[in-house]
């Protein structure tokens, strides 16, 4: 077995074609585990690079042959994202499901869980994320705590929208740990774990997600009320944090603070979102001929038209054409 460290201590590169070493570094980064190769005249061999970063854990991992795998209850959420191939899945009474390249799993805390059948070609990136911490962000992001755990819906699309950016930042740190650097240092990486819990949070379904969508602004301090309506009221307005600050009653810096707490991005993100969402909403109602994509990026407050339809496929997966002509 090839089992070492690799750019610091985070990342571990492992390439073994003995099962049981497959199963204890599986066990060491992730869950206990039993593998079994139902053909063992095909050619087993575990590829496994994995980064340990805060919250998270991240992995690509592939076996070379079809397997099977077993691990009874995780204690933390889970995502595997086909990168090729698929995989047949199973946790508690969810049953008989199937993850491919457009079609994520998500698994939760509790429930015995089991790999049925990770066919030959399949390459995945494995999402380890401890409870605690994905909680205490969406408590964070509501501005109060939780009655109870969030419990996420067990499949994900990744080929379109929220879910597709998801796939591509997870995608881009993994690729930056494996190459070391800035994410490596805390506090460069803390705010990247935080992103990525709160990209999750939106991408999957579960019970809090129109909380998050429609923010309750009488949960939040009164100055990021203020700001939060004013966006709502005029989003097509060409707003300055200067002038949301003064709007609010506070300083610029007490404002962005604000924001980064109880909504988990800058006013001027927040303010792009708010329009993007807009202008999404009215392309997809819209049939071709009726608008046109330029028409509706000035509607809400987008000048550049390349820079709008960047923005727009980082946020949905899709160019703004795209969305007007299946509209």
């Amino acid at each position: 077995m090839h089992y070492a460290p690799h750019q610091g201590q985070d990342m571990l590169k492992c390439r073994t074609a003995v099962v049981d070493e497959a199963r204890q570094v599986l066990q060491e980064r992730f869950y206990a585990n039993f593998i079994d190769v139902p053909d063992s005249s095909v050619g087993f061999m575990a590829r496994y690079d994995i980064a340990a970063f805060g919250p998270l854990t991240l992995g690509r991992l592939s076996f070379g042959a079809e397997v099977r795998i077993r691990f009874g209850e995780l204690g933390s959420y889970h995502v595997d994202i086909p990168l090729g191939g698929q995989l047949a899945w199973r946790q508690g009474t969810h049953t008989d499901a199937i993850a491919t390249t457009a079609n994520a799993a998500v698994f939760q805390p509790h429930g015995n869980t089991a790999l049925d059948r990770v066919s030959t070609d399949c390459t995945m990136l494995a999402v380890k994320i401890d409870s605690k911490a994905l909680n205490d962000q969406l408590e964070h992001l509501l501005g109060r705590p939780l009655r109870t755990p969030v419990v996420l819906t067990p499949d994900l699309d990744v080929a379109h929208g929220v879910g597709r950016s998801g796939v591509r930042m997870i995608r881009a740190v993994f690729d930056g740990m494996q190459a070391g650097g800035l994410l490596t240092r805390p506090m460069v990486g803390r705010p990247v774990q935080e992103a990525l819990l709160t990209g999750l949070l939106f991408a999957t379904g579960h019970r809090y997600r129109d909380e998050l969508d429609r923010p309750q602004p009488a949960l939040r301090p009164g100055p990021v009320k203020r700001t939060v309506e004013a966006i709502h009221s005029m989003p097509q307005h060409p707003f300055t944090v200067r002038e949301l600050a003064v709007l609010a009653g506070v300083s610029v810096r007490r404002l962005q603070e604000a924001f980064q707490q109880y909504v988990g991005m800058t006013p001027l993100a927040y303010l792009t979102d708010v329009r993007l969402t807009r202008a999404h909403d009215e392309l997809r109602r819209s049939a071709p001929g009726e608008v046109s994509v330029s028409e509706v990026a000035h509607r809400w407050g987008f000048d550049h038209l390349g820079r709008f339809a960047s923005r727009y496929r980082a946020r949905f997966g899709e160019l703004p054409s795209e969305t007007l002509r299946s509209g």
